[in-house]
């Protein structure tokens, strides 16, 4: 019998067709809480059009990892992709963002760090936890509480048998000895695991999305054609492994620019530090009900699922129409961020080298800018093929490409902003922002990085 896809109409890939396996697991809670959450958290409050959620943009990577791994399988019919692998992708890509919190990135990037600074738990000794450990969770947690209804759609045996197999290709491939114990029978196809999350040169389905749909949605042009390198990608050989390969120095560009321009906005860091500040207030006070009816704070709800499931960008009116004395600090904060009544920026510039920052008189937050790949160009780990020869994977030489290629791939970005927004104090953090960055001038000549708390004090 011909499974019977649907279609659904996005507004950045068109009309797209979607097998009902993966129709029943967009159709469930777990799933279904994407859609409020904002795939560029507190950007929303400095673009207006920034008003899409992880939902749509989990549609469109299962939508591309499709797309990649079909014409993988036409134009290269020995790799024996067999449909079973393509759904196996497909799903990757869908529940590759299960395990997002409220706001996206501010959620794990900042909210979670301070949150446990709060309670005394010390990073150094306690792993740092991530939205991609909680999509794992989450993708078993799903299955699990909608396994009846999954049951019933044909190719439910696919979802069930390889959920491992699932798992690994939401992750990519991971530096540890057991992977390729691990991969059994998909150990000659590891390029499957390039797909939804490359961790060789940053380049999958992912990206591609997320590049479309952003650029979009802020009104930025868009350099890199996602529908190209689809249509060229091929397998090949590279010393004893396969990857995939395509024209994508523009892919990189695109990258830097998002992040310029609309991730690293200093109005949306300072929205995304207010909003952390926040929560972390009101941490205590909100609780959601988890599994036996235990009650979990927005920072516990992470261990969690019944009660992470609970968790979206709705905690936001939680606080702000809620009239406990307890949220009083937090619920003002929230406030001011309606009224625009922000931190102020006193000055932002860009540094070579990492520095460290803590919180006085200002906020200071330092920003990680690269290409993906830290120090590293991440050009030098992929490989491309001639026409000719389309079977063997090829450098290029940088002279062949341009002269204007970047030197350096990675800087940071350091941004100050003053809580208090009366002019005397502006004036005043103002004045030692500069005297703080004359003297990183002269210690930078001496080769030493002074240490922000140096400069301000309360």
């Amino acid at each position: 019998m011909e499974v019977a896809y649907k279609v659904f109409n996005d507004p950045i890939h068109g009309h797209i067709e979607l097998h009902p396996l993966l129709v029943k697991i967009i159709d469930t809670p777990q799933f279904q809480r994407l859609r409020n959450i904002k795939q560029l958290g507190g950007a929303y409050y400095v673009f207006p059009g920034a008003s899409h959620n992880r939902f749509e943009h989990s549609i469109g990577v299962a939508y591309l990892a499709g797309e990649l791994a079909n014409s993988l399988q036409k134009k290269q019919p020995e790799l024996n992709i067999d449909d079973r692998d393509i759904l196996c992708v497909q799903i990757a890509g869908l529940c590759h963002d299960l395990g997002h919190g409220p706001f996206s990135h501010l959620f794990d990037g900042m909210f979670i760090p301070e949150a446990r600074k709060r309670q005394g738990q010390d990073s150094k000794d306690k792993k740092k936890w991530t939205h991609e450990q909680a999509t794992l969770t989450m993708f078993d947690h799903l299955i699990e509480k909608n396994v009846l209804e999954l049951e019933k759609v044909k190719d439910w045996q696919v979802l069930s048998n390889e959920k491992d197999f699932i798992k690994e290709l939401i992750v990519g491939k991971q530096a540890d000895a057991d992977q390729p114990k691990r991969m059994g029978p998909y150990k000659k196809k590891s390029f499957l695991y390039d797909i939804v999350a490359n961790k060789t040169n940053g380049i999958d389905v992912d990206k591609f999305d997320y590049f479309a749909r952003d650029c979009h949605h802020l009104g930025i042009k868009n350099n890199f054609d996602h529908h190209r390198f689809i249509k060229f990608a091929r397998v090949c050989d590279v010393d004893k492994g396969k990857e995939e390969v395509g024209n994508v120095y523009d892919f990189f560009h695109t990258r830097n620019c998002l992040h310029r321009r609309a991730c690293q906005h200093k109005v949306k860091n300072i929205v995304e530090t207010m909003i952390t500040k926040a929560f972390v207030s009101a941490d205590k006070h909100l609780k959601f009900k988890g599994s036996d009816g235990k009650m979990r704070t927005m920072s516990t709800a992470i261990e969690d699922m019944v009660a992470y499931t609970k968790l979206t960008d709705n905690v936001f009116e939680q606080i702000l129409f809620s009239t406990s004395t307890e949220l009083t600090e937090a619920r003002e904060i929230l406030e001011n961020i309606l009224h625009r009544r922000l931190y102020k920026c006193v000055g932002q510039f860009y540094s070579a080298n990492e520095i460290k920052a803590t919180e006085v008189c200002v906020c200071v937050c330092v920003i990680n800018m690269d290409y993906g790949m830290g120090t590293e160009n991440p050009i030098d780990h992929l490989r491309f093929y001639n026409k000719r020869d389309p079977n063997r994977a090829i450098m290029i030489p940088q002279g062949q490409v341009s002269t204007l290629i970047p030197g350096h791939f990675q800087e940071w970005l350091i941004q100050v902003y003053c809580k208090r927004t009366d002019e005397e104090s502006l004036r005043t953090a103002r004045e030692r922002f500069e005297l703080w960055c004359n003297a990183l001038v002269i210690i930078y000549c001496l080769q030493f990085i002074a240490p922000c708390g140096s400069i301000f004090s309360n």
